[in-house]
């Protein structure tokens, strides 16, 4: 080692050192400690912390390359991104604000961002080191072309495993979760009183089998069931395509077998396998998008030469659209995209595209006028403005006047105002006025724009209290608390609906897994056991995500991108939404074993560079 050399290794140890120590300074900004300040600071915890960081910052300072101006931006942006979330997520989470004049917020940002932004890199570069491993793996455990048949008989076998296997929870929690909304549902098809609320594809379909079952059996539990076996085929049929579309891009064995189990045991797959709510299905239509976006992305000519595939496609994009409004909006943007990207086949996606969308609006409206469907309601999409007005008129009343009071209680009475919940839109905007808000829609899009205009910051956390679930990791759902609904009075967690809303009944035939199924439901059992507890957080799976997104960015895998980017345009969907709850973005879960098998085996997805 000659002296410059040493000089360059002493001041990347110093640096190690500036920034490791100002990381660990930082660091109790983003844990929530609330009331306990030394939980972090008078503790040999954080001294463990401190040697790590400067271990990890100072390994990671001489092994990367430091001229990749390319790679410190896009680690940079995640960085800071994931920094502001944290720091902004630890303050919503206790106090149900940021406080944007604390000074240690914005010094802790840099710092952070800049701690962070080094072990994410050192992370890729560790990623694209394994290049090499990862090949001479995959020759190792090559297997030979199987008969189709004996193919097909494997993706029945795995269909029917993950049946079974789904068949003991659906006993223990019998009928079935029939919840979220499950029974408005059912009674919509019952009363033969249907609204455009919810897709009336799912309204149909769920309270159609109910309503058919118990006109034959006088039972409402084995209608319920038999919806729930309906489902359990959906979803298992989803998953089964997935695992034989993986083998087919010989996707190692042992990633498969993980997927596999992880698709057949992991609570929250299987919670959700056993739910009324449309979500599920919607979930399983997306994952299956994505899958048929990778292979438009892989192979163009292939892809367009085959009307099974755009079958396929059409099949899954209408299905995603049918079954949630949010996919109408997300795949509208996804058109755009599509169109500019496959620019050698735009004709085609341009037929492909308007085929779906008309195909939708056609099965939408058909069923709309069929059902003489009511479609008179605004709260769904306006339910960030009436949460940020709500949010002002109880902290800052002060900047109304006589006259904008006076309008705000023509959409908004004082007795819905007052049931103002920082977590949840629904308590007020279930009283909101829509023939009122119909008749001068302008008149109040005003008002919303006179008192943002005045309260900016308090519009900003009225929106983030509604959605921080979404990103922040260490949030403990608990959106429904003190409230009551059938059988219980929610309290320490609103995680999953665990609950069979009228007129089912729960009838357990296996109590203690029931019981495990509630404790998963209801109560912070799962956020008690360090680690683990993040495969559960909404907000933890979106940073692997999007850590996921950037790194095929930066490795330039674009046409990986395409299908990423429909996750992203849903997420973004569903943070302007009334609350943050795991089904509504039941898709980082069902889609993992995917993200995962496209970043650790990239040349079977035809993404290395050549």
């Amino acid at each position: 080692m000659n002296e410059n050399e040493f000089r360059i290794k002493i001041k990347l140890n110093m640096i190690a050192f500036l920034i490791a120590t100002a990381g660990t300074l930082c660091f109790p900004q983003i844990l929530n400690l609330k009331e306990n300040t030394l939980g972090f600071t008078n503790s040999i915890f954080s001294v463990f912390v401190w040697l790590l960081c400067l271990y990890a910052v100072n390994l990671s300072l001489h092994t990367i390359d430091l001229r990749d101006a390319r790679g410190w931006t896009i680690a940079g942006i995640l960085s800071f991104l994931f920094t502001t979330a944290m720091l902004f997520g630890v303050q919503l989470e206790n106090a149900e604000n940021v406080n944007f004049k604390d000074w240690k917020l914005w010094i802790s940002l840099p710092v952070l961002t800049c701690l962070f932004t080094i072990l994410v890199r050192k992370f890729w570069n560790f990623l694209g080191g394994m290049e090499e491993w990862k090949k001479k793996v995959a020759a190792n455990i090559k297997l030979p072309n199987s008969p189709v048949k004996n193919e097909r008989g494997k993706d029945i076998l795995i269909f029917f495993f993950f049946l079974l296997c789904w068949l003991p929870v659906l006993l223990a929690v019998y009928p079935g979760f029939f919840v979220y909304d499950a029974q408005d549902e059912y009674l919509q098809v019952a009363s033969r009183n249907f609204t455009t609320h919810h897709p009336l594809v799912h309204v149909l379909m769920l309270g159609g089998i109910i309503c058919a079952v118990h006109k034959v059996t006088d039972s409402y539990n084995l209608g319920i069931v038999c919806y729930m076996i309906v489902q359990m085929v959906i979803v298992s049929g989803g998953f089964t395509y997935l695992l034989s579309y993986l083998r087919r891009k010989k996707v190692s064995k042992g990633l498969r077998i993980i997927a596999m189990l992880y698709f057949a045991f992991f609570p929250v797959i299987v919670m959700f396998t056993l739910c009324s709510a449309k979500d599920t299905i919607f979930t399983v239509a997306l994952l299956l998008l994505m899958v048929s976006l990778l292979e438009m992305g892989m192979d163009q000519e292939s892809f367009f030469a085959s009307k099974k595939k755009m079958a396929f496609f059409l099949l899954c994009a209408l299905t995603m659209m049918l079954f949630r409004k949010n996919g109408i909006y997300a795949f509208a943007v996804m058109a755009v995209v599509l169109i500019c990207y496959y620019k050698k086949y735009w004709k085609k996606m341009v037929l492909l595209l308007l085929i779906a969308f008309l195909s939708y609006f056609a099965v939408s409206g058909t069923l709309t006028t069929v059902l003489r469907a009511q479609n008179e309601e605004n709260q769904e999409i306006l339910t960030v403005p009436i949460q940020q007005l709500t949010r002002t008129y109880k902290y800052s009343k002060e900047v109304f006047s006589e006259e904008d009071i006076a309008t705000l209680h023509e959409i908004l009475p004082e007795e819905a105002l007052n049931l103002y919940n920082a977590k949840l839109s629904d308590p007020v905007k279930w009283r909101f006025d829509n023939q009122a808000f119909a008749a001068d829609k302008t008149k109040y899009a005003k008002l919303w724009i006179k008192i943002g205009l005045k309260k900016p910051l308090s519009y900003l956390n009225a929106w983030l209290m509604t959605s921080y679930g979404f990103w922040y990791p260490d949030t403990v759902i608990d959106v429904y608390s003190g409230n009551t609904v059938f059988t219980f009075t929610y309290e320490d967690s609103s995680y999953f609906g665990y609950e069979v809303e009228q007129p089912g009944v729960r009838d357990s035939k296996i109590p203690w897994l029931d019981e495990a199924y509630r404790k998963l439901s209801l109560e912070v059992a799962q956020e008690k056991v360090p680690v683990i507890s993040m495969l559960y957080s909404p907000g933890c799976m979106f940073w692997c995500f999007a850590f996921v997104c950037s790194y095929m960015f930066y490795r330039r895998k674009y046409h990986v991108l395409i299908p990423y980017l429909l996750v992203l345009l849903v997420w973004l969907t569903v943070i302007l939404g009334p609350t943050y709850l795991p089904r509504y973005v039941l898709i980082f879960w069902f889609g993992l074993p995917l993200f995962v098998a496209v970043m650790l085996e990239e040349e079977r997805f035809g993404l290395v560079v050549k």
